[in-house]
Parts: structure tokens; C-alpha cells; sequence
């Protein structure tokens, strides 16, 4: 009888066949994990770049139509996007610019040097037959003055206070009537004194604040020499800034018509407005920082001294990133809103 027997160079062959099968597979595998992997880094390097210059477009808009950087040429879109790239390398594809509606959109696509525009060379891929992909993003932002959202501070100003005053000098804003009101801003029912034409909102239950609609009046306010409850925290965080020279600047409603006195007093809000604060004067509780650069630090027009209750301050073009207002058209008063849209 014949015994059967395999041979063991046969099996040799089918596993060197495997074998190719594998590396094949395997070099896929690592195509896939290195080549994606770098197309992902890529991305995200041309998303910072795009929403940078997605950003720094709108803010420039915001402060000025006409400036060089408010255009579809504008320098710092291909600037802000080279250097978000790590080889310092992109491709700005386009600039689109809406000034009527408030919009930028900025697109960006990956540059080698001395490569194809939009694309970045593979590496592993290769030997799939892939050199290169294409890579690229966008990011678009809108800029435009709030007609809605929360105030961190509950107080409202005259059209009057605000009209003409946008980086101009500081004001002391009276809270009360007598020798330290604003004579020149009587702005309540038949042209009385309403708070010297500031004037204290409603409150959030247990904030400093409170959220504002343009076009709804606001009722309620309250009345009196002290500081507004719920502020310490706002108060010292505006005192920390001040110390170390810098300008805590808050959004504040404007109202231009008041109806009844007091804390019966609506008023009709028309705008925001961009406050920078300097100091102020409250009659304080214990605990409250109630008095803030009140006497050595101005004189004249701009001191609250004695029994003066006010705030001083000025009016200021400022470009806000808060990201919790609903936007209008730009308003002359200065105040606007820059953010990410999708």
C-alpha cells in the first residue's frame, strides 16, 4: 500500500500568498491611520485659521466699514490663516462679504511648498495609488448691535447722556436730582428730572441684571441712594480690573421716553450702548464695595463727592464677543456684537 504524504513546500506557497494578502491589508490599515490622521490634523489647523480670520474680518466691520481689513483683499484673512497652520503654509480660498447683513465668510485650503493649491501630499496612501487629497474649510461670523439679551448691571441711560458722547470725555451720570443732577438731560414726563437720566431696571431674581428686549418697555424700577442688590460681585470684579489699569466696559440699555415716576417709572428702550466705567458712589450696606474713585481721582463735572450718588464713566465704541444677544443692524451708539455662525 502507497502512503499519502503532503508536501511541505506546497504549504510553503500558500503562505507566502497569505502572507501578501496581509501586508497588503496591513499597509492599507496603516494608510488609513497615518494618512487620515494627518488629513485631520490638517483640518483642524485650516479651521483655526478660517474662524480667526472669520473673526478678525467681522471685528473690523463692526468698528468701521471702510476699513482696508472689512473687504474680500483683506490682509489679515491670509495672515491669521498662515499662522494658524503649523508649516506656516495655507491657501485663503475666498473672502465673501455681506456689510448689509453683518456676514463674513472665510474659506480656507491646504498649501505645500511648491505643491497644488488645496491639496497635502500622502504618504503611506502612495502605494494604494493616492498621492494627494484635497483639504479645506470655512468659517463664517456676523457682527451686528444687540437688540436683546442680558445686562450684567441693572441701570439704563438717557438718549441724551448718549447722543454725541461716543469716545468722548467722563461723565458723571446723577442718580438723584440737587446740585449734582444733569440739568441738561431732563428726560422724564414734562421734561422733569427722571434719576438725572440714569435710571435702575428690574432685576433677575438673585442677579445683578437682567435680560433686556429693545422692544419691550421695561417697568419696575427700583428708586433710592443705594447701590442695586446683587452687585457686590460685579462691583469687585470691576474694582480688580481698575487697579490693574485695565477698563471694565458694560452693555447698557438706552431709553428715550419715560412714562411715570419712581419705581413706577417704564421706560421705552431704543439701543445698547458700550459703558466704560471709571468709579462710582452708593450709599453702601456692610458688605457691599459701595464707593469706588470718588474724590481724588476727579474733580469738576466728573466728582460725586458728599452726598452725590452717581456713576462716572464714558461712552466708548466697543466690539463685544459675548455670544448671548440677539443682533440687529449697527446702531450708532457704538455698541456691537462679533461672533461664530454656522
Amino acid at each position: 500500500m502507497r502512503r499519502l504524504t503532503r508536501s511541505r513546500d506546497n504549504e510553503r506557497g500558500a503562505i507566502s500568498v497569505v502572507t501578501a494578502f496581509l501586508l497588503v491589508a496591513l499597509l492599507g490599515f496603516t494608510a488609513i491611520v497615518v494618512d487620515a490622521g494627518m488629513l485631520y490634523a490638517e483640518k483642524a489647523q485650516l479651521q483655526n485659521g478660517a474662524d480667526a480670520a472669520a473673526l478678525a474680518i467681522a471685528q473690523d466691520c463692526a468698528r468701521n466699514l471702510a476699513s482696508s481689513d472689512c473687504s474680500t483683499t483683506s490682509s489679515l484673512a491670509r495672515s491669521l490663516a498662515n499662522a494658524n497652520a503649523n508649516d506656516g503654509l495655507s491657501k485663503v480660498q475666498s473672502v465673501t462679504l455681506n456689510k448689509s447683513a453683518g456676514k463674513v465668510t472665510v474659506a480656507t485650503g491646504a498649501q505645500e511648498s511648491g505643491g497644488e493649491s488645496n491639496r497635502i501630499s500622502l504618504s503611506f496612501a502612495r502605494i494604494l495609488g493616492i498621492d494627494s487629497a484635497v483639504v479645506g474649510t470655512k468659517a463664517s461670523a456676523q457682527w451686528g448691535s444687540p437688540v436683546a439679551g442680558r445686562t450684567v448691571f441693572p441701570a439704563a441711560f438717557s438718549i441724551c447722556q448718549v447722543q454725541g458722547n461716543i469716545d468722548g470725555n467722563l461723565q458723571r451720570l446723577g442718580l438723584h436730582g440737587g446740585s449734582y443732577a444733569n440739568p441738561s438731560c431732563n428726560y422724564g414726563p414734562s421734561g422733569a428730572t427722571v434719576a438725572g437720566g440714569f435710571g435702575w431696571l428690574a432685576q433677575d431674581t438673585g442677579q445683578c441684571g437682567g435680560y433686556i428686549d429693545l422692544a419691550t418697555q421695561e417697568g419696575g424700577s427700583a428708586t433710592g441712594n443705594n447701590e442695586p442688590p446683587n452687585c457686590t460681585a460685579i462691583f469687585n470684579q470691576w474694582i480688580t480690573e481698575l487697579t490693574a489699569g485695565r477698563h471694565p466696559t458694560v452693555l447698557l440699555p438706552v431709553f428715550d421716553r419715560v412714562t411715570g415716576t419712581g419705581s413706577g417709572a417704564i421706560y421705552g428702550l431704543t439701543a445698547f450702548a458700550a459703558f466704560e466705567v471709571a468709579g462710582w458712589k452708593f450709599t453702601g450696606g456692610s458688605t457691599a464695595p459701595a464707593v469706588f474713585h470718588n474724590t481724588s481721582s476727579f474733580v469738576g463735572a466728573q466728582e460725586c463727592t458728599g452726598d452725590c450718588r452717581g456713576i462716572i464713566g464714558r461712552f466708548v465704541r466697543y466690539v463685544s464677543l459675548d455670544e448671548g444677544y440677539t443682533l440687529g443692524p449697527v446702531h450708532p451708539f457704538g455698541a456691537t456684537v462679533v461672533r461664530m455662525i454656522s
